[in-house]
């Protein structure tokens, strides 16, 4: 814990507040503009919610990962476009630079990633190469004392605003799969750069994406991470384990938000003369989302311990992942069953959660990757035992 329990329930109240006071009243705002106000970033900035994940050496909070979704489990209780502003400085634009950087490396960027001065992208997924992330073709070749990159990543989060790039790229012409990919830090703007425009989404308005296209784009040789090749891919995937327990974090977090919307829309509406509160189909739905949200909430904490012990929680993490999204659009189906004709109108708000969720099921993994990647691990402790 990086935090004692006093300071870190002055943090999560702090969140809390934030929340409930700053980010709900301005959510269709966000939706309608599809951007998050300077001043809701600016009080981010404020709260250290840029570096929450960051060491507390290079100027983060450095929560441990239990600390981490509760904190995750708060702020996700409005519009997922906020959450996304310091997502990715916390989780994939910054981790494998945590993980597997140079002591230059970290210092250089992670001080300003933490501070908000920067934002961090991850840039893996290429228009060929989602879930096989291993099929890469984006290029890094050498030449004298840098690389030249080559290539186009897609559907990058927060891509059209990122200082910092995580790009990996196939560093090794000869070594086919995830051995011949690298990582590489790349900052922007920069000559050879190029940021697509932001793509029109379902849900998520205020988040944005976008393809990065590189064209003979020259880094420098301290640009490597950690200055070793062909290791990319390895670290890109223990980033994802870790990005996989935040996300299944970010659906409880929805989630609970629209339970409380479903309660207290039941108990205000009355059809038959009663609140439709007191009906017991109303009460099912209420009651199986409920349960689904507190195993997924059990779940994660879980999980989140066990990685803050040393553990590897690979397949606990897919597990997670999976439940927790598939969770959450339940809930969020059940949400706008109790609203009804209501929860299909924008003023109420409900709809537009209702296609928020639906991202959760597709990034970080799809829910067909998670049951691969965990029956994989099933089937590999199985083998052992009867080794």
């Amino acid at each position: 814990m990086a935090l004692d329990p006093g300071t870190l329930e002055m943090l999560l109240d702090g969140v809390r507040r934030f929340v409930e006071n700053e980010c709900v009243p301005l959510e269709r705002e966000i939706a309608e503009t599809d951007e998050v106000p300077e001043s809701l970033i600016a009080q981010m900035r404020e709260l250290g919610l840029f570096g929450f994940a960051i060491p507390q050496d290079y100027g983060g909070l450095g929560l441990g990962m239990e600390e981490e979704v509760l904190l995750v489990f708060e702020l996700s209780k409005t519009s997922p476009a906020i959450r996304s502003v310091v997502g990715t400085n916390n989780g994939i634009g910054a981790q494998a630079l945590v993980l597997a950087g140079t002591e230059a490396q970290k210092r250089r960027h992670l001080p300003r990633l933490a501070a908000g001065e920067i934002i961090g992208s991850f840039a893996l997924t290429e228009p060929e190469a989602g879930s096989d992330a291993a099929s890469l073709r984006t290029s890094a070749v050498q030449d004298g004392d840098g690389f030249v990159l080559n290539g186009t990543k897609r559907f990058i989060t927060n891509g059209p605003h990122a200082g910092l790039f995580t790009v990996f790229a196939r560093s090794e012409p000869g070594t086919p799969g995830a051995d011949g990919i690298s990582a590489f830090l790349v900052e922007a703007p920069r000559a050879g750069l190029t940021r697509g425009k932001p793509e029109r989404k379902m849900g998520q308005q205020g988040a944005h994406v976008c393809d990065i296209v590189f064209e003979n784009c020259r880094v420098d040789v301290s640009t490597l991470l950690g200055g070793i090749r062909g290791h990319g891919f390895r670290t890109a995937m223990q980033v994802i384990d870790r990005g996989r327990l935040h996300v299944a974090a970010v659906c409880v977090g929805i989630a609970e938000r629209l339970i409380a919307e479903g309660v207290r829309y039941a108990l205000e509406r009355k059809q038959f003369g009663r609140a439709i509160a007191e009906f017991q189909l109303v009460q099912a739905m209420l009651a199986d989302s409920r349960a689904e949200a507190l195993a997924a909430r059990s779940m994660v904490i879980e999980t989140a311990r066990r990685r803050d012990q040393g553990a590897p929680i690979a397949a606990e993490a897919a597990c997670c992942k999976m439940f927790a999204s598939e969770m959450v659009g339940r809930v969020a189906d059940r949400v706008v069953q109790i609203f009804g004709g209501a929860g299909y109108i924008a003023d109420y708000g409900i709809e537009r959660f209702y296609r928020d969720v639906r991202l959760f099921r597709l990034y970080e993994g799809t829910t067909q990757i998670q049951q691969l990647v965990i029956a994989r691990h099933m089937l590999q402790e199985g083998r052992a035992a009867s080794a």
